[in-house]
């Protein structure tokens, strides 16, 4: 009796967390890494609050950097500078000029030459419209989403549609954080791994590391509005569900 209500339980556990992202008990508790990400496998949200790393101004999606025509030729919105040089080609290092920002509850790596270059109160856009460039993208924006200017981003930060709608409606529901939490942090971002890039669209794979061991997931980007912008997918999610990794192979490090 006693062993079969244990493999009910389990049994249960199991199924809700094979449910909607937004509807586990994980996913819930941890709104941090990767502004939504949830605690899984051990992995810790980060929770460093030492800072914002910008102004709380806020912007509407009718006034906001990535809002409008843009009067460049080149597509980009006025005043976005990039150093877009590398192309195509799938970055296999970082650039020098990289260092680490805080932002809400976790530290993000910011590039002068591949983005964000630009900060307009909680949208740090500007992204080189190379691979680099989208994978800052992919590791800065999401991070975003765990504060109260989560909405300012989302409208110009994330791909319009459903999905957006979507995210909107289960973000809704999820307490903001804005780095009130002053444990260590415990987990960072240690690297990453662009899958795909035409340009146009580009998926990028995030590696993180904790004192348990390395996960990863992956966020896919579209470049719109002249920058790069969260593509979330069918069903809400900006990222997909965190998985272990056995090691940092295949991927391009940060560094410290």
């Amino acid at each position: 009796m006693g062993r079969a209500v244990g493999l009910f339980r389990r049994g249960e556990r199991r199924s809700e967390e094979a449910g909607p992202y937004w509807k586990q008990r994980s996913w819930q508790a941890s709104a941090g890494f990767l502004g939504l990400v949830v605690v899984l496998g051990g992995v810790t949200a980060l929770t460093s609050g030492s800072g914002t790393g910008g102004d709380r101004v806020r912007a509407s999606a009718s006034n906001g950097p990535l809002s409008g025509t843009s009067t460049r030729k080149d597509g980009r919105p006025a005043g976005c500078r990039t150093d877009d040089s590398a192309g195509d080609a799938i970055p296999t290092s970082v650039p020098k000029d990289i260092s680490w920002r805080a932002l809400d509850v976790g530290r993000v790596p910011v590039s002068a030459s591949a983005g964000p270059t630009r900060i307009q109160g909680a949208v740090w856009w500007c992204f080189a419209h190379t691979p680099m460039g989208a994978a800052l993208a992919a590791t800065v924006i999401p991070t975003q989403m765990s504060g109260s200017q989560w909405r300012t981003v989302t409208d110009q930060q994330v791909v319009a549609g459903q999905g957006r709608e979507l995210f909107v409606f289960q973000r809704t529901a999820v307490p903001d954080t804005d780095g009130t939490n002053s444990a260590p942090a415990t987990s960072s971002y240690a690297g990453f791994q662009v899958t795909s890039y035409t340009g146009t669209a580009a998926s990028v794979g995030l590696l993180i590391k904790s004192a348990q061991g390395y996960a990863r997931t992956s966020v896919e980007v579209r470049w719109s509005g002249g920058d790069w912008k969260i593509q979330p997918d069918g069903s809400g999610g900006l990222y997909s569900q965190l998985a272990s990794e056995q090691s940092a192979v295949g991927y391009t490090l940060w560094g410290v």
